[in-house]
């Protein structure tokens, strides 16, 4: 299986669960709804504006995490991350923001790191709790799911703290 189709493996498989939070899903129907997704993606890394990458687990592809274009003008970018539903649960998720941190804070020296997360995605919001990210409030109305508007949480990580955390 080549990565596009364990990809498009993953979405399928986890559909439902996925569907509750990310306001894409619909859109892929079949393997060849991601070879535009895939060029637009490798125009982010080429342009410096971020990158997106695979998740394995146990051989298996099970989610991504990737930045939604870093703004270099004030070295921040909001970062997000899914898992297919049986990944869930395992710390998989926590390890891998974890190790795009320090890539973030270090190797890119950004001192803002932000990631939104449904108000009632509670297994997605305590990745930033776990990793010392602030709440810093509600973004009313922040994302369109499909039918509705749904509420996200906005936490944020700032350089310096991450630093702090590292040392202690």
């Amino acid at each position: 299986m080549n990565h596009i189709e364990a990809m498009y493996e993953a979405v399928h498989n986890s559909r439902a669960h996925l569907r509750r939070w990310l306001p894409w899903v619909d859109q892929v129907k079949s393997i060849y709804d991601y070879q535009p997704i895939i060029g637009s993606w490798l125009q982010q890394f080429a342009e410096g504006r971020g990158f997106q990458a695979g998740i394995r687990y146990d051989g298996e592809f099970v989610g991504m995490i990737g930045l939604h274009d870093i703004d270099w003008a004030s070295r921040k970018t909001t970062m997000g991350y899914w898992l297919s539903q049986q990944a869930v649960g395992k710390g998989i998720m926590t390890k891998a923001v974890d190790a795009c941190l320090y890539v973030l804070f270090e190797e890119y020296q950004l001192n803002r790191v932000q990631i939104n997360c449904g108000v009632e995605n509670f297994e997605s919001q305590g990745i930033p709790k776990r990793l010392g990210f602030e709440l810093e409030g509600v973004v009313k109305d922040g994302e369109w799911l499909y039918d509705h508007y749904h509420d996200l949480y906005q936490y944020s990580l700032l350089r310096s703290t991450w630093l702090e955390r590292q040392q202690g």
